[in-house]
């Protein structure tokens, strides 16, 4: 017998192993043509618009392409004094290119994000520069409006000098880098963003709270009830599914208002006056009712799936043992509903904080989340690169969210059903 392992042939005469890794090889072509639609699906829908928002966030190219005389001369100015003559000659030389072409207005409604009153000063800028003279720019410009001699306007420009920036990252948070390359915070009267996201996070909290508050007895009950009775009701659960989002946010502002339905009943039952009705509409209490409405259903199916599967000899042996109902209860049965506690906390406070139609339309100016902020400036202002430096803040948050869970109680623990 040969000392060399005789290889092993299939009837085709092809060693056994080769053949086993064709096959295997086959295989595995086979797996990822059919999950590839599905790969192509995330790809277009999650992984590209994400990437999309990155590259908008921190891209300022389009400043810098228009303004490039105007960035190389502000090279060397410090933004503490007035800019010399030579930055006023280069921004006059690229506005001029910029008026000719009819591009002006992309400039003054880019520079008009860094610091409001920028359209007005270019619009009278773009009439007044055909009649200049040749030389003494610095002077004919200031003439031609009083924010021209003011340095916060100069100051604007250098700070949209850099192709790639973070800028919109810091005025999310209330912040930006002034002229000696310190991160400092806007003036106080202009500080609004952070009152928006502890606003954002507080409400997502409470409406989580509200719900796990509610939804805990009604998916007990679901849980323990015979089949027949228990399905009826989860058709009750599942209802507002069926139901259009701003059908049940506008039913929410007419039972709210002040001469609603809600009102009304209270002041039939004498809680309180027909002179003082509380003001649920409009602000964060209209806010915390309607969401937690609309979101219920969100938590209570998760812990219903759970409850379902617990055993109710389970909370009968531990009584059995000495324990009374509340300790059994406390002991036995709440600790093996924690995966759908989980399940649904984290479903609800995720869908929370980046709620926006809800509280648009019931919560008026106090009752205004993050989401809201950047919705107004993707329709409105259309300051797409600052919408998406939020956008990305508010994912960054709940993936940290996430993170925090998974390290405090465990994702393997979570369990929608």
């Amino acid at each position: 017998m040969s000392s060399e392992t005789q290889k092993i042939l299939t009837t085709d005469g092809i060693p056994l192993e080769e053949s086993l890794k064709k096959a295997e090889k086959k295989n595995k072509i086979k797996a990822f043509l059919l999950v590839a639609p599905l790969l192509l699906f995330i790809l277009i829908t999650y992984v590209f618009p994400i990437g999309d928002m990155l590259f908008r966030s921190v891209d300022d190219r389009m400043v810098t392409n228009m303004l490039p005389k105007t960035f190389k001369a502000m090279e060397k100015w410090d933004g503490k004094e007035m800019p010399p003559e030579k930055v006023f000659e280069a921004f006059y030389l690229d506005y001029k290119i910029l008026v000719e072409e009819k591009r002006h207005g992309k400039l003054s409604t880019q520079l008009n994000y860094e610091k409001n009153g920028f359209k007005s000063i270019l619009k009278k800028l773009a009439r007044k520069q055909k009649k200049f003279e040749e030389g003494n720019y610095k002077e004919q410009i200031m003439a031609v409006h009083k924010r021209w001699a003011n340095v916060e306007y100069w100051r604007a420009i250098k700070r949209r000098a850099p192709e790639y920036t973070y800028s919109k990252y810091l005025k999310g948070i209330d912040m930006f880098k002034n002229e000696d390359g310190k991160i400092v915070q806007v003036p106080e009267d202009r500080r609004i963003h952070k009152i928006l996201w502890m606003r954002t996070l507080e409400v997502a909290l409470f409406v989580t709270i509200f719900c796990f508050l509610m939804g805990y007895p009604i998916a007990h009950l679901l849980a323990t009830l015979p089949m027949k009775y228990s399905n009826l009701l989860m058709i009750c659960v599942l209802l507002p599914f069926w139901t259009s989002l701003l059908v049940r946010t506008a039913s929410w502002m007419i039972l709210l208002q002040q001469q609603g339905v809600v009102n009304d009943f209270f002041v039939l039952i004498g809680l309180v006056t027909d002179d003082n009705r509380p003001e649920m509409m409009y602000n964060k209490t209209g806010t915390y009712v309607a969401m937690t409405q609309i979101l219920l259903p969100f938590m209570v199916l998760p812990l219903y799936s759970v409850m379902k599967t617990i055993s109710p000899s389970l909370m009968r042996a531990g009584k059995s043992l000495g324990g009374t109902p509340f300790v059994a209860f406390w002991k036995v049965y709440f600790p093996l509903t924690i995966p759908g506690i989980g399940a649904g906390c984290l479903l609800v406070f995720i869908l929370a904080i980046g709620y926006y139609i809800t509280p648009a339309l019931v919560g008026g100016a106090s009752g205004t989340l993050i989401s809201n902020q950047i919705a107004f400036h993707m329709k409105s202002t259309l300051d797409w690169s600052f919408a998406s430096a939020m956008g990305l803040m508010l994912l960054t948050g709940v993936l940290v969210v996430y993170w925090i869970y998974n390290k405090l109680v465990g994702i393997d623990n979570i369990k929608l059903g």
